[in-house]
């Protein structure tokens, strides 16, 4: 797979250093010669027009002043076709109005100004039948003369004719082609955007994609019906019509469906919902009609659809009114995917972080009835994702991936090539030639904390954040169950002036009540230590309240973790999408239930608050010493904080 890989790019680098792409316009159509010629058509006639000594078009004298012009020995040489006599002074002479001044006669005053001006070329119109005269008046005088045949012209007289003609026959070409092109996107306005990817070009396959091996296992099955329908068929099994990724975003559910495509050898239709969905009604059914009929011509094939919520969503769910449009595109995406005529050569994968805002018809059988959950990875899943991402990149032999898997938990596959990424800038940024350790520390305190800022902080301040983060790190040092601290910092990273980073040992899945509570104690044990050391609070414990606050909701809500309600579901806490939903919700619970909610939550923050203020001051001696170690470093790391803060209490069997 790499070998190919890399042909392929070899290919595309030797394609693009060696072809020319001239910009698009009227130079790189088809017509681009037409418009060269006729811009040198123009050039040289108007240059024509405008030299003095040109062969254009001479300037018309009378027939006398030829004459005259002639028998003074002005005339040098002159050419007779037909009636008309052209020819050359031997010197300028002036001319106004068709007659010649000589340069002995005065100007009169009528003509003296802007009519007058100094030629050396002439033409004159001879009367009928008089040929015989003209030549022997020249011959007199010792003019050289010569004789063509009438009728001719000359090639600018000839181009300026034919010139008119030849610039309406490209404006005429011009405009059908703008209106052929508009007629296209008329036409083409109800067809579908989908981008196809051929099985010639490189594909991605399982092996590109790690830590999601149940996932892979569930969509083998496709692959196989794909590569071999003929055995299906003949037993009258009947493949999935749709396959639902779910779950969060960058878990890799495209990647997923690429991988599918690529492993079975059939053409990808790639979509995103949202391009379903236009002004006009109707636009959107023509669309996926279309989409279906095209993935129909070169079935077995593939149809991918991203971000199904945006034309899956619920029918008239909540308040307000309806979206025709956005419902006529879901029913007709309903039809299509289980409607009378059968395709079963045309699967339809489609991917979603909000399956809960889903139409209940998508998800019924016959439609979209397998639902395959693309979750974050676990500690293995990401150290096979790191291998992956890192395949093209220098790595120092200082590095461990597993030990890097296992300090970004929840990390999602974006957020691991992500992190992958950012530590190779940050080495490229220090002119290294490989990336080691220290890269990637820097670029997962980037990621988790942000970008440090350059605030001048007065003494006072640092004193504060100082306290207040090694409250934090007190408190969950001696709650037992608590993650382990990895880093304390006040040095100011995003919006916030001081950080305290706890990484857990291993992946938690589920939580006790007890580890819940204790977590709620280290969130409210910066505003402890403020309060205990300076007997006042700041406004730098106001993400730690939200948390906090957000948190006990949900224990007495959502998990009924109060002592208060007991085991009862409320539903608080949870986001909704649909306001409808919120307020028949509302409504469906008293108001005395609610208060008593409130009531268990404010307990469980002041317990939580009373169980901090406890920790403190029993550790008053090493809360001290942390801070005023972070006041002189700024950063410590877990081996200093153990060192200061002594023996850690282990949790019993109980407590977790």
């Amino acid at each position: 797979m790499d070998e190919r890989n890399q042909t392929a790019r070899e290919r595309r680098e030797q394609q693009h250093n060696r072809g020319l792409r001239f910009p698009r316009g009227p130079l790189g159509s088809r017509f681009g010669l037409l418009w060269i010629i006729i811009g040198l058509i123009v050039f040289y006639n108007v240059y024509a027009l405008l030299r003095p000594d040109s062969s254009g078009p001479q300037p018309e004298v009378a027939y006398s002043s030829f004459v005259q012009a002639v028998e003074r020995g002005f005339v040098s040489q002159a050419t007779i076709a037909g009636q008309t006599v052209e020819g050359q002074f031997n010197q300028p002479l002036r001319i106004a109005n068709g007659v010649v001044y000589f340069p002995d006669e005065p100007l009169p005053e009528a003509v003296a100004g802007s009519a007058v001006r100094e030629v050396t070329r002439f033409r004159t119109v001879i009367p009928e039948n008089t040929q015989p005269e003209v030549a022997q008046l020249l011959q007199e005088h010792g003019v050289l003369f010569s004789a063509r045949a009438s009728g001719g012209a000359s090639l600018p007289s000839l181009l300026l004719s034919v010139l008119p003609f030849v610039f309406l026959i490209g404006l005429l070409v011009l405009l059908g082609r703008n209106l052929s092109r508009g007629q296209q996107n008329v036409f083409s306005f109800g067809r579908s955007r989908a981008r196809v990817y051929d099985v010639e070009r490189p594909q991605v396959t399982f092996a590109d994609v790690a830590g999601e091996e149940e996932a892979k296992a569930e969509l083998a099955q496709v692959v196989d019906f794909l590569k071999n329908p003929a055995k299906y068929h003949r037993i009258g099994a009947r493949l999935p019509r749709g396959v639902l990724l779910i779950g969060p975003p960058g878990t890799g559910k495209t990647l997923l469906a690429r991988a599918v495509a690529g492993e079975a050898g059939v053409p990808f239709f790639s979509v995103s919902a949202s391009e379903f969905v236009e002004m006009f009604v109707g636009v959107g059914a023509s669309r996926v009609r279309d989409l279906f009929e095209r993935a129909k011509a070169q079935a077995p094939s593939i149809i991918f659809i991203d971000e199904l919520d945006a034309v899956g969503r619920q029918r008239f769910a909540g308040l307000g009114v309806g979206n025709d449009e956005r419902e006529q595109t879901l029913n007709q995406l309903l039809v299509e995917m289980d409607g009378f005529e059968a395709h079963t050569d045309v699967v339809v994968i489609a991917a979603t972080n909000r399956p809960d805002v889903l139409d209940p018809a998508l998800l019924r059988p016959g439609r979209f009835d397998r639902q395959v959950v693309v979750g974050l990875p676990d500690k293995r899943g990401r150290a096979a994702i790191l291998r992956i991402h890192t395949r093209g990149i220098p790595i120092a032999p200082d590095v461990d991936l597993d030990a890097l898997a296992a300090a970004t938990p929840g990390f999602s596959g974006a957020d691991l090539a992500n992190l992958v990424n950012e530590a190779a800038l940050v080495a490229a940024r220090r002119g290294k030639e490989v990336v080691d350790r220290s890269d990637f520390e820097e670029a997962l305190d980037k990621i988790l904390l942000g970008t440090t800022r350059s605030l001048l902080m007065s003494e006072e301040e640092r004193r504060l954040v100082a306290y207040h983060e090694a409250g934090h790190a007190v408190v969950a040092y001696f709650t037992p169950g608590s993650d382990p601290l990895r880093k304390i910092s006040i040095v100011p990273r995003g919006r916030a002036l001081g950080v305290t980073v706890q990484a857990p040992e291993e992946d938690r899945f589920n939580y006790t009540r007890n580890q819940l509570l204790g977590r709620l104690a280290v969130l409210l044990g910066g505003r402890a230590a403020e309060q205990l050391v300076f007997n006042e609070v700041t406004t730098g414990a106001q993400n730690d309240l939200k948390e906090a606050t957000q948190l006990a909701r949900r224990m007495v809500g959502l998990w009924g973790m109060s002592e208060e309600l007991g085991p009862v579901y409320l539903g608080l806490g949870e986001q909704h999408v649909f306001l409808g939903r919120e307020i028949v919700q509302d409504h469906s619970i008293g108001t005395t239930t609610l208060d008593r909610a409130d009531q268990a939550v404010r307990r469980l923050l002041d317990e939580a608050m009373e169980r901090a203020e406890r920790i403190l001051r029993e550790h008053r001696a090493e809360l001290d010493r942390l801070a005023e170690l972070l006041i002189a470093e700024e950063t410590v790391g877990p081996e200093k904080i153990r060192e200061v803060l002594g023996e850690q209490p282990v949790a019993t069997v109980d407590e977790r």
